[in-house]
């Protein structure tokens, strides 16, 4: 297994996501920066009434996002057979850069702000995919949802107990999510903007995890 697919690391990674959610929502005009299926029905629902404006706030965060998963695959198309650095590093200096810079931005600058948080977001759900070899997202729940319950489902049926080991991972790493979402959104009424600083601080520590382990368990 590689390092990038270790729980310990997902579980930082999906903290960070929810917080960033929580902090879109409630400190940059009620947009979310991971969900993007709530931005596409809001977007919709704004257009079909009329108000362009407040479509736009959806719909450029969510061409944000598509463009993070663009310029993350390719990052490992250019670097995956780098022997000097590994290209899901390159990825998170690129995604702390970008959420530092939001905590910056005043709130003149919401779209901006949502947009980089967004293509940040994309970046790491395009490059962190897997947790001990099972596939998941760290940055939204619904997928892990559906995958935790059905590996339960199959557990209660068949008591193999690798089944419950996985939907455990799955149902783990929803709680770390939920935590850093009511984290993050107790913080923004107190911190404010800088709120968001938290996830750059917490990508700074995967960063290093994965220097530690070296760049070819990556």
């Amino acid at each position: 297994m590689q390092n990038s697919e270790s729980f310990r690391l997902s579980a930082l990674l999906s903290f960070s996501g929810g917080l960033q959610d929580a902090y879109t929502y409630n400190m940059r005009d009620e947009v979310f920066a991971n969900a993007q299926t709530g931005n596409v029905v809001l977007m919709s629902q704004s257009f079909m009434s009329g108000e362009w404006i407040v479509g736009l706030n959806y719909l450029l965060p969510l061409l944000s996002f598509a463009a993070g998963v663009f310029l993350a695959a390719q990052i490992e198309s250019g670097y995956k057979n780098s022997q000097k650095i590994h290209w899901r590093q390159i990825v998170l200096v690129v995604e702390i850069i970008m959420l530092s810079i939001v905590g910056f931005l005043p709130a003149a600058c919401n779209l901006p702000a949502n947009m980089l948080v967004s293509f940040a977001c994309a970046m790491q759900v395009q490059t962190f995919r897997k947790v001990h070899g099972y596939g998941y997202a760290s940055t939204m729940c619904i997928g892990n949802l559906r995958s935790g319950t059905e590996s339960l489902s199959q557990y209660i049926r068949t008591r193999d107990n690798s089944l419950l080991y996985k939907a455990l991972h799955f149902f783990g790493i929803i709680f770390i999510f939920a935590i850093g979402a009511g984290i993050g959104g107790v913080l923004s009424g107190r911190l404010g903007y800088g709120t968001i600083w938290i996830s750059p601080a917490i990508l700074i520590v995967v960063t290093a995890m994965m220097i530690r382990k070296g760049t070819s368990q990556v």
